[in-house]
């Protein structure tokens, strides 16, 4: 039923009756409709942060799913890079000890992407300090997956070569010797026989009359042959793998430079040349540039007893002649 709207009037006393026109009623149509829809949309929007929509409720699972993902693949990660690092050890402590090659730097196997701004684009998104974090992770054990297969390539390399790494690591002695009592002095710190103050000795000597044949303790190439200040007449092999050798004080050199020489061949004299008090041979034993104790070299020429009674001579002070 139709509403019908009346207005006093003072000058009769009595109420007219008002008749709205077109405008007036479009109006209050129009008013009571924007009421009807504020009303329905402000009920709608608290629906919504109450109970939120069907597509935000999907959403809200799918990032908790993702999220916990985020989490375990971080945990999985974690158990990758230890497995790594044991493999890294053993490579390190086993393989490259064994084929005696120098140990990959920490800094290769370790470097990583962390002062770039390679991880700037995930800044932006939502939990951004876990997926960074667990992005650098898989940056960290790509890197390091890369260097050990390099690591491994290098060690399979150097496991085919082992033959020929064996014929040249120095494994005799350089002269005749098999009941040791040529073992003059060995290698530390020693009386000087001419100034009489404590040197470092950096080889073993041997005495041995002058033209005793002095031996290649293994395959290598000549690198020096000639005279070498103190050292006299002397011939310096080098047998790759990091191995040098050095035979001083001989009266007679019978290789040339760039000759190759095989172990046990000979290629000298025993003398008394340079800096020398009397006939032996001063040999040493060099590996990648060190100074090495020439007694752990003879192990193709010593059984087990020999090699503990020449070990004790060696500690032995004994005489030096240079």
């Amino acid at each position: 039923m139709r509403k019908v709207y009346y207005i006093y009037n003072p000058k009769t006393r009595t109420y007219d009756r008002i008749y709205p026109t077109m405008r007036q009623r479009a109006m209050s149509y129009l008013r009571r409709l924007f009421v009807g829809m504020g009303l329905g949309a402000g009920c709608f929007i608290i629906l919504l942060l109450i109970f939120g929509s069907p597509s935000e409720k999907d959403l809200r699972v799918e990032n908790s799913r993702l999220l916990s993902q985020y989490h375990i693949l971080s945990t999985r990660l974690d158990e990758a890079l230890g497995v790594m690092q044991q493999l890294q050890q053993r490579d390190d402590n086993l393989y490259r000890v064994i084929m005696q090659a120098d140990l990959v730097a920490d800094a290769l196997r370790s470097a990583s992407y962390g002062k770039t701004n390679r991880y700037e684009d995930l800044m932006d998104m939502a939990n951004a300090k876990l997926v960074v974090n667990t992005t650098q992770k898989m940056d960290l054990l790509s890197r390091q997956i890369y260097m050990q297969s390099k690591s491994f390539d290098e060690v399979v390399e150097l496991c085919k070569k082992q033959d020929d790494m064996l014929a040249c690591i120095p494994a005799i002695q350089p002269v005749a010797n098999k009941d040791l009592k040529q073992t003059a002095s060995g290698y530390g710190n020693r009386i000087d026989p001419i100034y009489k103050t404590v040197k470092f000795h950096a080889g073993m000597d041997f005495s041995a009359n002058v033209g005793t044949p002095v031996y290649a303790t293994g395959n290598g190439t000549v690198q020096k042959a000639g005279w070498e200040g103190l050292y006299g007449n002397c011939i310096v092999i080098n047998h790759g793998f990091g191995y040098v050798t050095r035979y001083a004080h001989l009266s007679k050199i019978d290789v040339k430079v760039g000759q190759k020489v095989v172990r046990g061949e000979t290629i000298g004299k025993v003398g008394s040349t340079g800096k020398s008090t009397g006939p032996h041979l001063h040999y040493e034993v060099h590996l990648k540039g060190q100074i090495m104790n020439p007694v752990n070299y003879y192990f193709m020429d010593l059984d087990a007893d020999d090699y503990d009674k020449m070990i004790q001579i060696a500690a032995n002070h004994g005489k030096v002649f240079d």
